[in-house]
């Protein structure tokens, strides 16, 4: 607002009253103003009326800000849906690495056009593009294809991803896909029926548990008596369901902004602010539709039914949908200052389908969880600060998260306070880090609540009743009386449509005030922002705004006690097949079951068997993540070279998935039983080369010494993994030694404990050498493949069971391990057996 906060308006008007004729000057100066800046506003509005009847015209309208061609056309599917896919085109000064993972960038059909994605160059999008990522876009048509369903726009999305991972064979990884808002939701339903295809998945502002947290949004089915609504508005579309209505109900949440404060800012700032407000209302005024099948299915099951977050969702050819079967890791973006996807609905997912940290890890997930302080919904998608900080930061460390091992992840980006760190690229203005959460926290933000739960079971069965009764009784005549024409009538006289259609230029008023208006800026006088009237309209704008909120905040209250009271009532709850003394949870818990509590136990048991398995790539790793764990959080730094740890003993030919397994195998066997899987170590060694062991030994110490001085605590943990690894040396110098030796010598193949600290040569200050080294180590050069740094588990060490001694390897199990052993393929697309 052009408001002079160091001016007092009472000190000024006190002068004022004594002085009519400068009083009666400033007066003038700002009737002036305010005329012409009511004329231009007047023209912004016909220009955004002109803009919605071009978008209207367009074939494929859309927002997006980038050149790009198309790749692939859901028309052209066994099931047809009204989806696209698009190659973005990298500018000349920005080109894309082929050998970098691809990103798909899909924008939600909740009512808007698409492109949001790529709004403006700081964006998703742009984030990709910047960090040398090639890029795609799945975009879609305003009008859906007859028939279309969920089930077929799940299909279309994997067979788009499945595409781009075609298209690029030589990747470090599989495509990154970024899913907004309703998008977030589709792309993991489709992930957990083909999770082969994903690579790291990031959900922003996506709500995946709709019964969680206490926004007023999530009242309206209950309130309205169910999704019979939903049908009724359906028909009245003759079968489409028109997107302008979920726009409104966004527009409701805040009134304030809706009917004053957009609208005042474009006039405040009309001289600097129309280009901006076009822009935006090319996407918010591109209102596309949804079949009358679709909607339904998304307010009977996740609005109101809430059953994606509990694996209640079935396929048509029987394959459940169920988050834990996704493979890949979930990076959940959300922020405190959404009024429409708050976290607790961003992360309720998580704590619906697990009870423990055990049950994540056993399913191998990695939940990766990032939180803005104020942002609002949108702007977690368009904001300009966002896509410069956080989706830059997600783009840059993708190959980070991609190895993350199994287990819930919090990730903070902050201000890097020296630029650029040793061994980082220069100019980095941002710190990434990554620390191990755990479920606890993430109940924490959601805050579970059982006797909500029960309110909203009661209004999920009432909505099938309603439901039921409509579609028996009144829907026939719907459809009977609606046609296609009428419904065409109808569309322009919704209320969001009716702004944008009734003034345009094809109102007769238009040209005098386009006239008008363009004589206003070639003799524009701007009121000094000193002006006391100009503070004064300032001050009433804030009134207005305040007074809009605090009716937004009384009428949310009374909508959350009206639920509350109503959908407690022990009539009400009886009627929908509640007891009150009926100790039952009000839905089922997926991790209660027998049958997963036989395949958590049969998980388990693998992964201890997998302690004693390996060789000099998996001792390396471990030792590496044991050191680095007692940092208690990690950060990019700490992972520009451990790819360099392990690449020498992997394959020539480099495999990113292969590494990625080996990585995540190693790190969720210290996150099972440390102790044991550090002291196996040794027995990993069996059979290697003496001189393999120093080189790799050296090469731990150097990669941890160039994070910078080590604290005691990682000090005591190098000393003894390079105690494990000398005493490895050892054994193996006297495997190679003539048949006949000395008494003396034999001893040195003694079994040396993991806690002993005293095998190593000291110098004079009693610190072991190899310590000392590494707090002196220069950082490594760092080579191209430095940007698709390993992530390494940073876990605190936790309870678990006494350390196992190595058990003793056959001749076939002494064999050097190259490669580690390849994922399991019995996870099929179709997921674990419930």
């Amino acid at each position: 607002m052009n408001q002079d906060t160091t001016t007092s308006p009472t000190a000024d008007w006190g002068q004022l009253l004594w002085d009519p004729l400068r009083l009666s000057a400033m007066a003038n100066e700002y009737a002036v103003d305010a005329w012409q800046r009511s004329i231009l506003y007047a023209d912004v509005r016909r220009q955004r009326g002109n803009q919605y009847q071009e978008h209207l015209q367009e074939q494929t309208p859309n927002v997006l800000d980038f050149a790009s061609e198309v790749i692939m056309s859901g028309l052209d599917l066994p099931q047809p849906v009204n989806y696209g896919l698009v190659r973005i085109l990298p500018p000349a000064d920005t080109p894309s690495d082929p050998h970098k993972r691809p990103f798909v960038v899909v924008d939600p059909r909740a009512g808007h056009g698409p492109g949001i994605g790529g709004f403006k160059p700081d964006s998703e999008v742009g984030a990709a593009l910047k960090a040398g990522h090639p890029c795609y876009f799945v975009g879609f048509l305003p009008d859906p294809v007859p028939g279309q369903t969920v089930e077929d726009v799940m299909r279309a999305e994997a067979a788009f991803v499945r595409k781009v991972g075609e298209l690029h064979p030589d990747s470090r990884g599989k495509p990154a896909v970024i899913g907004n808002c309703q998008a977030g939701w589709q792309i993991l339903m489709a992930a957990a029926v083909w999770p082969e295809l994903f690579g790291p998945i990031i959900v922003a502002g996506a709500p995946l548990s709709y019964w969680a947290g206490d926004m007023p949004m999530r009242y309206a089915g209950g309130l309205t008596g169910g999704s019979w609504l939903t049908a009724l508005t359906s028909d009245l579309g003759a079968g489409r369901f028109d997107g302008a209505w979920l726009v409104q109900n966004f527009e409701n949440l805040d009134p304030a902004n809706t009917l004053w404060s957009k609208q005042y800012n474009l006039y405040a700032k009309v001289d600097t602010e129309g280009p901006r407000h076009l822009q935006f209302e090319k996407y918010w005024g591109g209102h596309v539709f949804l079949n009358d099948v679709e909607m339904q299915y998304i307010v009977d099951n996740l609005f109101i039914g809430n059953k994606l977050s509990t694996a209640q969702l079935v396929t048509s050819d029987g394959v459940r949908i169920d988050l834990r079967n996704i493979r890949s890791p979930i990076v959940v973006f959300c922020s405190y200052g959404d009024n429409i996807t708050p976290p607790p609905q961003a992360l309720g997912w998580i704590t619906d389908l697990y009870r423990n940290d055990l049950d994540v890890m056993g399913h191998d997930q990695t939940i990766v969880y990032a939180t803005h302080d104020s942002i609002g919904h949108l702007g977690i998608f368009v904001s300009g600060s966002v896509g410069r900080k956080e989706h830059q930061e997600f783009a840059a460390n993708i190959d980070v998260i991609d190895v993350l091992p199994a287990g819930i992840h919090r990730m903070q980006v902050d201000e890097n306070p020296d630029g650029s760190q040793e061994g980082e690229p220069t100019g980095n203005a941002y710190l990434t880090r990554i620390q191990r959460s755990n479920i606890d926290e993430v109940r924490e933000i959601v805050r579970p609540d059982p006797e909500n739960d029960r309110r909203f079971a009661a209004v999920a069965r009432i909505s099938e009743v309603n439901l039921a009764c409509y579609r028996s009784f009144v829907q026939p005549w719907m459809r009977a009386l609606v046609t296609d024409q009428g419904a065409k009538w109808l569309e322009p006289l919704h209320p969001l449509r009716m702004g944008y259609e009734l003034w345009s230029d094809r109102h007769p008023l238009a040209a005098a005030v386009h006239e008008a208006a363009q004589h206003v800026r070639d003799h524009r006088q701007p009121v000094s922002e000193a002006n006391p009237f100009l503070q004064l309209q300032a001050q009433f704008s804030a009134a207005v705004e305040q007074m809009l909120d605090q009716f937004r905040d009384c009428r949310d209250q009374i909508y959350a006690q009206a639920f509350d009271t109503l959908y407690s009532l022990p009539l009400v709850q009886a009627m929908t097949g509640q007891s009150l003394h009926d100790d039952a949870p009000p839905r089922p818990h997926p991790s209660e079951t027998p049958e997963y509590r036989q395949y958590l136990a049969q998980e388990l048991t693998r992964l201890e068997a997998d302690i004693h398995s390996g060789g000099i790539t998996e001792a390396s790793i471990r030792a590496l993540f044991f050191v680095l764990a007692a940092r208690g959080e990690a950060d990019g730094r700490h992972f520009r070279h451990a790819e360099e740890v392990a690449r020498p003993h992997l394959a020539n030919d480099f495999d990113m998935q292969v590494f990625r397994h080996l990585v995540r195998r190693q790190a969720l066997l210290m996150r099972l039983d440390e102790d044991a899987t550090v002291s196996a170590i040794p027995g990993l060694l069996n059979g290697i080369a003496p001189d393999d062991i120093r080189q790799v030994a050296g090469m731990i110490v150097q990669v941890i010494g160039s994070g910078g001085v080590l604290s005691a605590q990682e000090q005591a943990r190098l000393e003894q993994v390079s105690t494990l690894f000398e005493q490895a040396e050892r054994q193996a110098q006297a495997a190679s030694a003539p048949a006949v030796t000395s008494p003396a010598t034999d001893t040195s193949a003694t079994v040396v404990d993991a806690k002993s600290t005293t095998a190593m040569p000291r110098s004079a200050s009693g610190t072991s050498a190899a310590v000392e080294d590494a707090n002196a180590a220069p950082a490594m050069p760092s080579s191209a493949s430095d940007t698709s740094a390993p992530a390494i588990n940073t876990t605190s060490k936790t309870s678990s069971p006494k350390p196992k001694a190595p058990q003793k390897k056959t001749a076939a199990q002494k064999t050097v391990s190259k490669t580690p052993a390849a994922p399991r393929t019995s996870q099929t697309r179709r997921g674990k057996g419930k």
